[in-house]
């Protein structure tokens, strides 16, 4: 599976991509993630991809043209059928990210992740070029660069093999409290010190009993 990143700060993505759950995946290459920078198909010297909005109002808003090209230069590197690809837009308009659509890109073969920046994006990227827009929820953050590596860290969990256990995937197994060594751990709370233990269900090896504490204590994850 490929994701393509359209980004004007490629390097706020190196990091996180070197580490973890990502970095074993792109080692494995069971997924590829590349990062390009739109300044790079632009035509002046000063590479120039933001401009002020038509009909006046504050901020920059990135071009369509430097955009257009990004995405279409991804695209034409191996030919992915059109089917199989999807072309993303983060944007505060955009339908709410959620683990059934997290499940479902995961079935494409390419994702084309367009991060926005400013006071957001030449309308037409939205209209014409991307297949949909994204938003991770209610609040408004200054780019795309975060919401595309929470969408990517997502996805990638139901791709097969980038966990080590499909029970790891919390949809499955189902979200409860876990406790692990010491059983009893002794700490401050609100100033003074506390005996914490870890509850007897847990403690006994009785699996039935184990498993209806954790249905009682925790909570599904809805499915695709």
């Amino acid at each position: 599976m490929r994701f393509n990143i359209i980004s004007i700060f490629p390097e706020s993505f190196s990091s996180y991509l070197d580490s973890s759950i990502l970095k074993r995946a792109i080692e494995k290459k069971t997924v590829t993630v590349s990062v390009t920078n739109p300044r790079d198909f632009t035509r002046d010297k000063h590479h120039t991809v933001d401009e002020s909005p038509y009909g006046g109002g504050p901020g920059m808003v990135l071009k369509a043209e430097p955009i257009w090209k990004a995405v279409l230069s991804v695209s034409k590197k191996k030919k992915t059928d059109s089917k199989k690809r999807r072309i993303v837009l983060f944007s505060t308009r955009g339908k709410k990210f959620d683990q059934k659509i997290a499940r479902r890109f995961s079935k494409y073969e390419q994702v084309v992740l367009i991060c926005g920046r400013y006071e957001g994006v030449d309308e037409r990227v939205a209209e014409y070029l991307a297949d949909e827009e994204i938003s991770l929820g209610d609040f408004v953050l200054s780019g795309g660069e975060l919401p595309a590596l929470v969408f990517l860290e997502a996805v990638i969990r139901h791709v097969p093999g980038v966990l080590g256990k499909y029970e790891s995937l919390e949809e499955e197994k189902g979200s409860y409290p876990v406790y692990t060594r010491p059983e009893v751990f002794e700490g401050l709370v609100k100033g003074k010190k506390k005996k914490m233990k870890v509850p007897e269900a847990l403690l006994r090896g009785n699996h039935k009993l184990i498993e209806e504490w954790r249905k009682k204590h925790g909570n599904s994850v809805s499915r695709a």
